[in-house]
């Protein structure tokens, strides 16, 4: 399921449907801001391109046990699921309140896994994305993701 949060986390950093869209970009996890109610990831990287009214995100993290992820996927933001391809998760749905607010849910065979929201601070340097839910054990977790834009 930790897997699943740092996917999940980044899905709110997606861009939108605006021109000048402040999640367009790559991202890096601040270790020293970022707070986990589960072992921290060692390192987290999230790419947003902005194509067909979404996002196609790159994601590559480090576990706190050493173990590389990668994922790929695209979505758009119009509060329908679009499919993930993880052992932890198979849909996310995201909406944009603003242009700065990112609304996500990740979901498993169709029910709730766990959901966030990520703000694009004002001057567009970082993004702080909270949320939780449970694992596949029942457990609750939360997380605050502090990402920088490079």
């Amino acid at each position: 399921m930790r897997k699943a949060i740092l996917l999940v986390a980044m899905f709110g950093l997606a861009g939108s449907l605006w021109a000048a869209d402040p999640f367009v970009g790559t991202w890096k996890m601040n270790a020293a801001k970022s707070k986990f109610s589960y072992p921290a990831p060692k390192s987290f990287t999230v790419i947003f391109v902005a194509q067909d009214n979404g996002v196609k995100v790159v994601q590559d993290m480090v576990e706190a046990d050493g173990k590389a992820i990668h994922r790929s996927f695209a979505l758009k933001y119009d509060g329908k699921d679009y499919p993930v391809t993880a052992p932890d998760q198979d849909a996310i749905s995201v909406k944009k309140p603003d242009p700065n607010t990112a609304e996500y849910v990740g979901k498993k065979n169709g029910k709730e896994v766990w959901s966030g929201r990520a703000v694009v601070s004002k001057d567009g340097k970082s993004i702080t994305d909270i949320g939780g839910g449970k694992d596949e054990k029942g457990q609750a977790f939360t997380y605050t993701y502090v990402m920088e834009k490079q």
